[in-house]
């Protein structure tokens, strides 16, 4: 599988615009099993194939229960420079309702390592979970804080299909929050943040001044990015492509030096509800002007007229050209933009 991801870069280094990567990401799935060689080699090859910045973030994705120290010291020395840890929570009753195998002792063992060894990266915490209580996700975000980490990702609980915890939500073995408690959770995790010096540049997402994630903020602001390996999804200008999700397949594939790729084209509508999507989910949000440059005139007159009665009610707001959630829109943002989406002109 390495070797054919390696192939795959080699095989698809013209696909982006000629100007250096600004983020490596290491995600979707467990990549801190690689070994660090492993890892080395894949940043090899992408360094032989493309141009990097000279403030490249490269980011790994670790579960607190995959590494040591060493490992730690070995995969910065080949590069790593930035690390997303799938904390979830601090509590262990929640962690096994999350089906995470990992224990909350381990995720404070793994904390005072990467402080000790990086600068930068990102803790992940879940809320809205099954039997917590506004004090509990208080006790969360109060241990999270005291490693002040650079930066923190934060999701509301979904559950996902074919799933234990979908099964024992049907049984009711498991029952879930009301949104209502939810909110609360939510709005909590966003004042308290914001007070500790916390930029909410992202509806899920927290940074400290200049740890905002490159990574993550290229998909919010439209830039083109390269996915690699089975299942990985790429954007450039108009088209969305993803690799097939079957090993078996994308490995015959490449060795037969075809890209096992399917695409599609994104209408201008498509591309509009997009950026209605993704830039009211920023601190940024939607840019009038943007809108009439890149979309039309009509598009821009249709967006502040379906805006309005998000105005009226508070959940959206004019913060000159820039059309923005509001504290009490931000927990709505993703139905809001729904509401927004263009169907036909």
């Amino acid at each position: 599988m390495l070797e054919a991801m390696k192939k795959e870069i080699f095989l698809r280094k013209d696909e982006l615009p000629q100007a250096p990567l600004h983020s490596i990401y290491f995600g979707g799935g467990t990549p801190s099993l690689l070994s660090p060689s492993e890892v080395d080699s894949i940043i090899n090859v992408i360094r032989a194939n493309f141009q990097l910045s000279n403030q490249v973030e490269i980011t790994l994705e670790m579960n607190p229960d995959d590494v040591t120290e060493n490992y730690l010291e070995d995969i910065k020395a080949v590069g790593i420079n930035r690390l997303s840890l799938g904390v979830q929570s601090f509590f262990d009753a929640e962690l096994r309702i999350m089906n995470r195998v990992h224990t909350a002792q381990e995720s404070f063992l793994l904390l005072e390592k990467v402080a000790e060894l990086f600068s930068n990266y990102s803790m992940d915490l879940i809320y809205g979970m099954p039997n917590s209580t506004l004090e509990s996700w208080k006790k969360n975000i109060d241990i999270a804080l005291s490693f002040s980490p650079p930066h923190i990702s934060s999701y509301a609980l979904t559950v996902e299909p074919k799933t234990i915890l979908e099964k024992q939500v049907e049984r009711g073995e498991v029952n879930l929050l009301v949104e209502e408690d939810v909110e609360k959770q939510f709005n909590y995790l966003v004042k308290t943040l914001e007070k500790n010096r916390y930029d909410h540049y992202e509806i899920s997402n927290f940074g400290k001044k200049s740890f905002h994630a490159v990574n993550n903020s290229a998909y919010w602001e439209g830039k083109p990015y390269l996915g690699i390996g089975p299942s990985a999804h790429s954007y450039y200008k108009d088209t969305r492509s993803w690799n097939i999700r079957n090993n078996q397949i994308y490995l015959k594939s490449i060795s037969e030096n075809r890209l096992p790729i399917e695409r599609e084209s994104l209408s201008l509508i498509d591309q509009y509800n997009e950026y209605i999507m993704t830039g009211l989910r920023t601190s940024s949000g939607v840019s009038l002007t943007r809108v009439s440059n890149n979309f039309g005139k009509h598009f821009s007159n249709l967006l502040e007229k379906e805006a309005e009665k998000h105005l009226i009610n508070q959940h959206l707001f004019w913060d000159g050209d820039q059309l923005k959630a509001s504290s009490k829109g931000k927990f709505l943002v993703d139905g809001i933009a729904s509401d927004l989406f263009l169907i036909n002109l």
